[in-house]
Order: C-alpha cells, then structure tokens, then sequence
C-alpha cells in the first residue's frame, strides 16, 4: 500500500519527482504559495500527474500553484522578496495584502449565510437555502491536497477571521430542531474525510435523532486524492459501517465528489473506493467548475461524465469559477464555459443529462447559463435559478445583455436597458439590513 505523504513548499524537495521540476517552476511554487495555500501528496504525486508534461498537464495544474495564478505586479513584487531571503514576517506581510484584495469570502457568505441562535451568530455554519445548512467541522479544516483553484482558500490562509469553522455539534442539534424546515445537513470544509471515523460519527451521529433530518451531504475531494481512506486506513471499515447505519436510519447519504478531471478517478484505489462506498447505500454524486488549463474542454467533460456513469457515480454540478482568488488565471467566460457544456452534454446519454450548468453561486443563489438567445433583435443571456435565497426566485428565468468577455453574474447588465434585475432590490435590502 502507497503511505500517505504530504508536500509543501517547505518540504517539496522530498518528493520523489522533484527533479522533474524546473528552477524557474520550483521558484513560482515557493512564491505562489505564500498567498495561496500549496500541498499535494504521495498519492496524487505517483499516481495523477503526468510528469513528462509538466508544467502543462491539467493535475499538475490542478495541485502545483502557477506564476499566473497571481497578477504580474504581484508576483514581481513577491518573487523578489524570496529570491533575496527577506524577512519572513515581511513576505508573510505583503502576502496578507494581496489575499485580502482576493475577496476571500465572496457572494455574502459572511454578511448573508451566516445564521443565528439565541441572538448569537454561529460561526462556522452557513444557512443560505431555506432547505439546506452548511456545517463546517473545526477539525475538517484541511485537505488531502489542495486544488489551486479552490474558492475555499482563506479557510487555508492563516487568516483566522476569513475561516468558517465550528465544533459544536450540540449547537447544529438545536438550530435544526429550532428550524423543521431545514431537511439537508451538508458538512464541509477544508475536506471532512481528512478526519478519523471518530470524529466523522461525533459531528453526524447525533443528528440521525433530529427527526426533521432526511439528508445528510459530505462535500470530498478524497476519492480523487486520497481513495485510501475508503479501502486501507486502520478506520475504513468502521467507517463504511457508520455510512449504513445513516443510510439504514432512513436517511439519504450523499458524498459529494469533486472531481475535475477524468483521470482523478482512473486509478484502481479510487475505482474500488467508489465500490465500496455505493456498497453501503450511499449515493455519490459528482461536481466541478469548469477551469482553464485543467478542464476547459468539451471532450474532457464527455469522457469524465461517462465514466462516473460507468462508476455508478451521478453528474450533478458543473459549476463557474467562483469570483475570488486566482480566478483571473483560471476564469472561463460564461459564453465559453456554455459551449463547454453543451458540447459535452450533447454526447452524453440520459443516464449522464442529470448534470446541471454552468452555474455561477453568486449571492442571490446558484444561477444557470442556459442560452445565449436573440430577442429583439438583441443577443442576450438566459439565466435560470435552480437555488435562491428567495425560495421564490427558483426556477425563474432572467436574462442580462450579452458580453462574450463576462465571466460572472456581475459583469453583466440586465436586458433591454433595464435598470436592474429583478431580484436585485431585495438582495440590497439584506445587505443593508
């Protein structure tokens, strides 16, 4: 069995293929990820990356932060400051400035999804959708290895006041009996599978009492970079044994993968892991933002959906590169990322049409691209809610002016002169309020 191993920048002349990396690409890691968190592991390393095509191969992208990733004022300004061994704490200074112009925590997850119980906030959780709550486990706020895209990168910063984090289980508990009409649990993080069956049955085990309860969701990464935690670690079994009891509870199980390239679930560890997950009743069902140089290609998506399909896995989300961080390296524009789409869906059988996208999670919700029309003589948008904050806002369409160059909800203006759309007034009042 491959032993986990994880690399840094401090320690990444230990990995194995250290020599396959060039001078000039070893220096922007060591640069790079004094703003954005960098770890990669043995698994990933040995068995993902193709390592004849550095720097261009899609997983070595998708794991070993790029020169690109920060803007060229930025990276200048920081390249010099390693390369002449300055002062820790005055890299660690001038990095801090660059991560908080990032927007750290986009799309009013701090001001709007944070909810309240006995008029005190409780940090770590979200409750955007009136449906669905987001439970961050304090001890899940790490991951096997970190995709240079994540939107989630502040919880990996060091930036305490930029974390979501919680370890009360005994709060959720009372926050859901106190709100019936919340029936999904998603735990997240950092990746809640880095922690041991313990902890896992601490944070989820008291909820199979909350009667209201019907799913419960755990957002992963893990059966792309470390399947092992599934068929070898010492806990694996108990683990999978407390996944049938939340399904035999009457509950829906559902693990979240994210997977964003077809390779990441090529390998034998991630194929027997999957197997043995489904064997509980669990469902898996699979999401990712469509990125450039990793995955901006229809026939990347075509053969990733068919085979999660073949796996037994459910497409789910395709999603747009969320508004902060590296975006500007990894952004694909919304017309772009649609042909992407319906480039790959076209070729799918219906097994593989549960896929939905491209969807931007923006602050009013999530919201589908679903066309790029001609309406009066005007070439615009069409964009669908498929979640909201306003549970009447779902499944209503809108439609924006188009721009081949927009990449987000909030590059574009409203069609036909409009001067809003329409669920912009009462977004504005939250914010105020």
């Amino acid at each position: 069995m491959l032993s986990y191993q994880s690399y840094t920048a401090n320690n990444i002349h230990e990995l194995p293929q250290f020599d396959c990396i060039s001078p000039e690409q070893l220096h922007a890691i060591k640069v790079v990820s004094e703003v954005y968190p960098f770890r990669v592991n043995s698994h990933v390393a040995e068995n993902l990356i193709d390592w004849s095509n550095i720097p261009d191969d899609p997983l070595f992208r998708l794991t070993f932060p790029q020169a690109g990733m920060l803007s060229g004022d930025d990276y200048t300004m920081l390249s010099g400051l390693v390369a002449s061994n300055a002062d820790p704490s005055l890299i660690r200074e001038e990095a801090r400035k660059i991560q908080l112009r990032q927007n750290p925590n986009p799309a009013g997850q701090m001001e709007l999804n944070t909810p309240w119980l006995d008029d005190e906030p409780l940090h770590g959780m979200q409750h955007k959708y009136r449906e669905s709550v987001l439970f961050f486990p304090l001890e899940a706020q790490v991951c096997h290895a970190y995709c240079t895209y994540c939107f989630r990168w502040p919880q990996f910063s060091g930036v305490e006041n930029l974390k979501f984090a919680n370890d009360s289980i005994e709060r959720l508990v009372e926050y859901l009996e106190q709100h019936p009409e919340v029936k999904d649990v998603i735990f997240t993080g950092g990746d809640p599978m880095v922690m041991s069956t313990m902890l896992i049955k601490k944070y989820m085990q008291p909820l199979l009492g909350v009667s209201t309860l019907k799913t419960i969701r755990i957002g992963t990464k893990s059966l792309s970079w470390w399947p092992q935690r599934y068929t070898a670690e010492a806990d694996a079994d108990e683990l999978l044994r407390f996944f049938e009891e939340i399904v035999a509870s009457g509950r829906h199980l559902a693990i979240m993968a994210h997977i964003s390239h077809p390779r990441e679930i090529a390998t034998p560890d991630a194929t027997e892991a999957i197997r043995r997950i489904r064997s509980t009743g669990a469902v898996i069902r699979s999401q990712s933002p469509v990125v450039r140089h990793v995955n901006d290609d229809p026939d990347v998506w075509r053969e990733m959906w068919q085979k999660q399909v073949q796996l037994g896995i459910i497409p789910y989300y395709m999603f747009v590169e969320r508004d902060t961080g590296p975006k500007h390296y990894f952004e694909v524009p919304l017309a772009e990322a649609l042909d992407i789409y319906n480039g790959a869906y076209q070729q799918m059988s219906g097994l593989g049409r549960t896929v939905r996208g491209p969807s931007m999670s923006c602050s009013p919700g999530k919201v589908i691209v679903e066309d790029v029309a001609e309406i009066n003589d005007e070439k615009v948008f069409v964009f669908k809610f498929t979640q909201s904050r306003n549970p009447e806002w779902t499944n209503k369409t809108f439609l924006a002016g188009f721009d081949e160059n927009a990449s987000w909800i909030d590059d574009l203006a409203p069609a036909f002169g409009e001067d809003s759309f329409f669920f912009e007034p009462e977004l504005m009042r939250r914010y105020s309020s």
